[in-house]
């Protein structure tokens, strides 16, 4: 019985039981296999071999002749079983050490360490040689009291509900005060093109046309250089700025500490420079009393951070959607089994009921009519119709015999069933089924991950974009000032042209990282 050996095997290409049946089939037949449990969900077949017959490599090659793919596992400590337990009396360090020793010594533990502070007790054991049952009376017959760790069931860390509210929030905020600054702006756009279409048909001087211009309500003074359109531009975007934005700032200043450049580091850096960059014109602005009102982008934050935080809300609720499935996965899981005793003609000695961590493999469960299947397992004895509708989508109830295999979570309809559990814990496929959820849920798909990758190399792309622009127009204009007069419009005629310059400058290169900021990438 030494000569036995394990190996785990990662099967592909397995589309339903019929395939596991196929493979467990005529494996079994192969010289030097003891047996072989196909896992469906998981994609992986434990195999106990003799290795002076066969060799792992070898099973692969039979599974892939059988026309599915197949690799061998090598870290194989994929199939021990992990058990957390609650240990009550213990009273000093040679209790810990009077446990951890005699677990140890009892066949089949691989591992254990006791924590005296905390009462708890972590053990890896082999499935195939004792089961969760089988610890736990061990340390009852030392005197302890032992209690499992309860798992928490519910999938509450998969909840988006606290996400789903923040965005949804920056978004409305950001929305309310984006509103009003894109109707000034519209409102702004044609009242412009009115004038320059009444200009054109009557060829009116530019300091009438100033006049109309100033005369319009936004663009009337409040104080010199402090239009009505920029004060009220600037009074909608601060709170935008602060509510709307708070996030970004806090995801952007993590990402710049681990000197990585994400999107929110785009989204922050565009809307902060556009904001100071206007407020600070505007000072300026009003420091020289200026006749023209400045051309500020007060309009960018809150349009920016609105699309965002709506793109934002709606990832959020779709991920929300797929938790809830899950969430309805986990509550299918039965809670407790009964276990019962076979004497010989399966004469039924005893049974009991236990919590369904504690089933082991092999142990023979006993499942009502009306119950739930609490493990993957296999028909010993008894006759009855199934519905698997949950796991299959099959919607007619299903024939079970001995010898077929049940699914756990299903339930059974109008027969007592005696299975043999083949599956238990984070190996049935109900459990399966979650892992991949909450896996596919925590992961990125690839191309979110190009995005990211790409918006790293972006974001450092752009700033250096918007630098060479203020800096060859400060060049420009140095050499030939004619060019920035004409592209300059409006500029008060009295600042020295290096001003005038550099302003220009710095106007174009802001809107460069404005522009760039909500870059389609980021967005979609």
């Amino acid at each position: 019985a030494k000569s036995i050996s394990k190996c785990y095997v990662q099967v592909t290409g397995m589309t339903c039981a019929s395939c596991v049946a196929n493979i467990e089939r005529n494996l079994r037949r192969e010289d030097g296999i003891h047996s072989i449990l196909v896992a469906l969900m998981a994609g992986k077949a434990e195999v106990r071999y003799n290795p002076a017959v066969i060799h792992p490599s070898a099973i692969a090659e039979l599974i892939r002749e059988l026309g599915f793919g197949a690799t061998v596992m090598e870290n194989s400590g994929e199939g021990d079983g992990i058990l957390d337990l609650v240990v009550g009396g213990m009273a000093s360090a040679s209790c810990v050490h009077k446990i951890e020793s005699t677990l140890m010594k009892t066949n089949g533990v691989l591992y254990c360490s006791v924590a005296l502070a905390t009462n708890k007790a972590h053990i890896k054991y082999d499935p195939e040689i004792i089961g969760p049952r089988d610890v736990i009376q061990v340390i009852k017959d030392l005197g302890f009291a032992t209690t499992l760790v309860k798992k928490d069931r519910s999938a509450s860390h998969l909840d988006h509900k606290r996400e789903i509210r923040q965005w949804r929030r920056a978004f409305f905020v950001s929305l309310a005060f984006c509103i009003p600054v894109m109707v000034m702006m519209i409102y702004m756009m044609v009242k412009d093109s009115q004038l320059s279409e009444a200009r054109a048909h009557h060829n009116m001087s530019d300091e009438e046309m100033e006049a109309i211009h100033s005369s319009m309500f936004l663009e009337r003074q409040l104080l010199p250089g402090l239009s009505v359109m920029n004060f009220l531009s600037f009074i909608l975007c601060v709170p935008v700025q602060i509510f709307g934005g708070w996030h970004f700032y806090i995801q952007a200043y993590k990402a710049l500490k681990h000197k990585t450049a994400n999107m929110d580091v785009l989204i922050v850096l565009a809307t902060s420079i556009a904001f100071v960059y206007s407020f600070v014109i505007l000072l300026v602005a009003m420091a020289e009393k200026a006749k023209v009102n400045p051309v500020t982008f007060f309009d960018t934050p809150p349009m920016l951070l609105a699309f965002i935080s709506l793109g934002r809300w709606l990832e959020h609720v779709a991920k929300g959607k797929t938790s809830e499935a899950l969430a309805r996965l986990i509550s299918l899981q039965a809670t407790e089994a009964t276990i019962v005793t076979l004497g010989p003609d399966n004469v039924l000695l005893s049974e009991e009921q236990v919590d369904v961590e504690l089933v082991q493999r092999g142990d023979i469960v006993k499942v009502v009519p009306g119950g739930k299947f609490p493990v993957d397992g296999r028909v010993i004895e008894g006759h009855s119709m199934v519905d698997e509708s949950l796991i299959t989508g099959e919607a007619m109830p299903v024939t079970k015999k001995p010898g077929n295999t049940v699914i756990a979570g299903s339930i059974n309809q109008n027969g007592s069933l005696l299975i043999s559990a083949t599956h238990v814990g984070a190996d049935t496929t109900l459990s399966q089924i979650v892992k991949l959820v909450e896996e596919a849920q925590t992961s990125k798909a690839p191309i979110q991950q190009f995005a990211d990758k790409l918006s790293g190399y972006f974001v450092p792309f752009i700033v250096a974009v918007s630098v060479v622009t203020l800096f060859a127009w400060i060049i420009i204009g140095f050499v030939d000032f004619e060019i920035v007069e004409k592209y300059f419009m409006g500029y008060n005629k009295s600042i020295s042209a290096a001003e005038v310059i550099i302003r220009f400058a710095f106007q174009a290169s802001i809107t460069v990282l404005c522009i760039a900021c909500p870059c389609s990438l980021g967005l979609a």
